[in-house]
C-alpha cells in the first residue's frame, strides 16, 4: 500500500530524500510505516531511526517537496504527521545551528510555556545543566533526543538533551485526549540533566527558519484537511448526492485549492529567504481556517455515522481538532495584528 501523494501545484508531487539506492529504501520504508500506523506513532518513530541521512530541510530549494511531504503523510495519518514534523524541525535547526546530525536517533522540540512550570539552565565550569519542569513535552518517553528551551540570564536559550538520562522524568499525568491519543504530550521533570547549548540567548525565536518551521506545522493541518475532503468525496460517490452534498463538497475543493495556493506560494518564499514572520502568521492563520472550516463541513455532510461507526474518519476529526490547537485562535490573530503595527511603524508603509 502507498500513500497517495498531495500536491499543491496540481503536477505530481516531487521527489525527496532520495538520492541513491540506500537512502531511497530507507524513504520507501518510512512511507510503508506511515501507511501502517493507524494511529500508532511508533512504527513511524521506528522508520526515523532507520533513516540512514540527514533529513532535507526547507529553505534549500526543495520546500514546496518537504511541505508536500508533510501533507502527505498527514492526510494519511496525522499521528505519523505528529510523530515525524518534529524529527524533521529538529534537523532544520541543528542544520541552521551549524550542529551535526545524528542517524539513528528520534527528535523531539520542546519550546512550549506553561503557567506554574519552569526549566532553569545554569553553567558550572563550561557544563550546563537543566533543573525544573517542561511543558507539552510530546513522546518524550519515546524519543532519545529533545531540543528544549530553557531559562538563562537575559532570557532563553535552547538546548539538546538526552532523553535517557536518568534525570528526565515524564510526569505522570494521564493524557486523556482522543485525539492524538498515542502522541502523550505531559509535562517533564529535569533532575540535574546535562545538555548542550545551541546557539546564542534567544536565537531560536528569533533565527530566520523559525517561521519557516511554523509554516511546515500548518502543511500537516492542511494534510488532514485533505483527508476530510478524500473521505467526502468517496461519500458523496456511494449515493447519488442532492444539492447540499454538492455544495459542500464544491466549497471543500475550493477551501482546497485555496490552500494549496498558500502553502506553494509560502515555499517559493521560504525558498528566496522571504518567509518572515508575518507571512508565516498569515499561512497558518489561512490554513487554520480552512480546516476548521472543513471539519464543520465534513460533520454536516457526512453526519454522525461515520464519526460512530467509522474508525479511521473518527479519528482523523479527533486527531486534526487537536493539533489545529497549536494555533492559538484569536490570540495568534493579535499576535499578527501587532506585528503589522511594528512593521508599518519601523518602515512608514501600510499593510495594504
Amino acid at each position: 500500500m502507498k500513500v497517495k501523494a498531495v500536491s499543491f501545484s496540481g503536477a505530481a508531487a516531487k521527489s525527496w530524500g532520495r538520492t541513491n539506492p540506500a537512502v531511497q529504501s530507507a524513504s520507501d520504508s518510512l512511507w510503508d510505516a506511515v501507511c501502517t500506523s493507524e494511529g500508532a506513532a511508533q512504527p513511524t518513530l521506528d522508520a526515523l531511526r532507520q533513516y540512514p541521512a540527514t533529513p532535507p530541510t526547507p529553505g534549500r530549494g526543495g520546500t514546496g517537496a518537504l511541505w508536500e511531504f508533510f501533507a502527505s503523510v498527514a492526510a494519511q495519518d496525522l499521528v505519523a504527521a505528529r510523530a515525524l514534523e518534529p524529527h524533521f524541525d529538529a534537523a532544520a535547526i541543528l542544520e541552521q545551528a551549524g550542529l551535526p546530525w545524528h542517524p539513528g536517533t528520534t527528535w523531539g522540540v520542546f519550546a512550549a510555556e506553561g503557567p506554574g512550570l519552569r526549566l532553569e539552565a545554569s553553567e558550572h565550569r563550561g557544563r550546563w545543566q537543566l533543573n525544573g519542569d517542561k511543558p507539552w513535552c510530546s513522546l518524550a518517553g519515546d524519543l532519545t533526543h529533545a531540543l528544549l528551551s530553557a531559562h538563562v540570564p537575559g532570557g532563553r536559550r535552547l538546548f539538546t538533551v538526552r532523553l535517557d538520562d536518568p534525570g528526565v522524568q515524564p510526569a505522570a499525568t494521564a493524557w486523556v485526549s482522543r485525539g492524538l491519543a498515542s502522541i502523550p504530550s505531559v509535562p517533564v521533570h529535569f533532575e540535574q540533566v546535562s545538555a548542550e547549548p545551541v546557539g546564542e540567548v534567544d536565537w531560536y525565536l528569533k533565527r530566520t527558519g523559525f517561521a519557516v518551521g511554523g509554516v511546515g506545522v500548518a502543511a500537516c493541518w492542511f494534510g488532514g484537511a485533505v483527508g476530510l475532503f478524500r473521505h467526502l468525496f468517496h461519500s458523496a460517490q456511494r449515493r447519488a448526492p442532492d444539492q447540499l452534498a454538492l455544495s459542500w463538497l464544491g466549497e471543500a475543493d475550493t477551501l482546497l485549492a485555496s490552500g494549496a495556493a498558500t502553502l506553494f506560494r509560502a515555499a517559493e518564499q521560504a525558498d528566496a529567504l522571504q518567509l518572515g514572520p508575518r507571512q508565516a502568521s498569515e499561512v497558518r492563520g489561512q490554513i487554520a481556517g480552512i480546516c476548521e472550516r472543513m471539519l464543520q463541513i465534513s460533520a454536516h455532510a457526512t453526519g454522525p455515522g461515520p464519526l460512530s461507526l467509522d474508525e479511521n474518519h473518527a479519528r482523523r476529526v479527533a486527531d486534526l481538532s487537536i493539533y489545529l490547537r497549536q494555533h492559538h485562535a484569536a490570540r495568534d490573530e493579535a499576535a499578527l495584528g501587532s506585528i503589522l503595527l511594528e512593521e508599518t511603524q519601523e518602515t512608514g508603509v501600510n499593510p495594504w
